[in-house]
């Protein structure tokens, strides 16, 4: 194993904190144990990069190690010079060297098997990546609000709430359902950003909708009830007579649901269709309707 972590994590020396969490997490992605099961080189490597990530994760053990007085297993090294200035007062042999030999240190590849062990089933913990998707829905079930189900690339189906109101460009959390933890760690989230279709003829205006409704000669000029579309089912609306084009009518509280309670409303403009097909009544009357000739509805709108 590579004695500087920052070569283990591909990092510069100078690196930042989020710099080194970035390369150990890239690195955790394609190594981890979980992801690779049975190849021992991953494994191996993953191991590496979690003692690299631990020290240098840690500032004072990363200031310790640039100063040279840790290794990168954060054992204690002895200072820089040590060996010369151990010579020069006359010592001899090993500085370390006692009556118990290297019996003091114990068994050292229990050591590093416990150590690196302990790396594998999750010393080093980290939060998963968050994961990014996106949806379409129908213009009515985000105003009303619906549950429906969203299936991963990797297969599996989840079910999401829809809640009432959810807007076009709204990102919906499901909590867990990102990337698998490193180490133990805990999962990442999965953010699922909705996209409204276009609806035929309803338009959301903050938590109102507007939209346009026709009507017919008769009704236009007699008035009376007419059935018009809401988000949640038809009402009557009452038109008065002489009602023109462009006229717009409110129905309060209809409208988008809100938060807080309540709802906004719904505007409606007034269309007049003429029949689909030409009649013959209506011609002949047109003809003799003297009040009509007179009528001059671009009055005031200059030549």
């Amino acid at each position: 194993m590579s004695r500087d972590p920052y070569e283990l994590l591909g990092v510069k020396k100078d690196a930042s904190q989020k710099d080194i969490q970035s390369a150990f997490r890239k690195l955790a992605k394609k190594l981890h144990p979980d992801l690779n099961p049975g190849d021992k080189k991953s494994e191996e490597r993953f191991k590496e990069i979690s003692t690299a990530y631990e020290l240098l994760s840690d500032e004072e053990k990363r200031g310790r190690f640039d100063r040279g007085e840790i290794d990168i297993t954060g054992a204690e090294q002895a200072p820089r010079n040590y060996y010369r200035d151990y010579a020069s007062q006359g010592g001899a042999g090993n500085p370390y060297q006692n009556s118990a030999g290297f019996a003091d240190f114990g068994d050292q590849d229990d050591i590093f098997s416990s150590f690196f062990s302990s790396r594998a089933r999750g010393g080093v913990r980290a939060h998963g990546q968050d994961r990014n998707y996106s949806m379409e829905v129908d213009f009515l079930d985000a105003i009303n609000g619906t549950k429906t189900q969203i299936r991963l690339p990797d297969g599996p189906a989840l079910d999401l709430q829809i809640p009432p109101a959810t807007r076009d460009g709204q990102s919906l959390r499901l909590k867990g359902k990102g990337e698998p933890g490193i180490g133990g760690g805990p999962a990442g989230d999965a953010y699922v950003e909705i996209r409204v279709r276009h609806h035929p003829f309803y338009v959301r205006d903050g938590d109102d909708i507007r939209f346009e409704l026709p009507i017919g000669l008769r009704e236009a000029v007699l008035g009376g009830k007419v059935r018009a579309p809401t988000p949640t089912g038809s009402v009557n609306l009452t038109l008065p007579p002489y009602s023109n084009t462009g006229k717009v009518l409110r129905l309060k509280g209809k409208g988008v649901p809100k938060k807080g309670g309540g709802a906004g409303d719904i505007y409606i403009s007034l269309k007049i269709m003429l029949p689909d097909s030409p009649d013959q009544q209506l011609t002949e009357f047109m003809m003799s309707w003297k009040a009509g000739e007179a009528q001059d509805p671009r009055k005031g709108m200059g030549e």
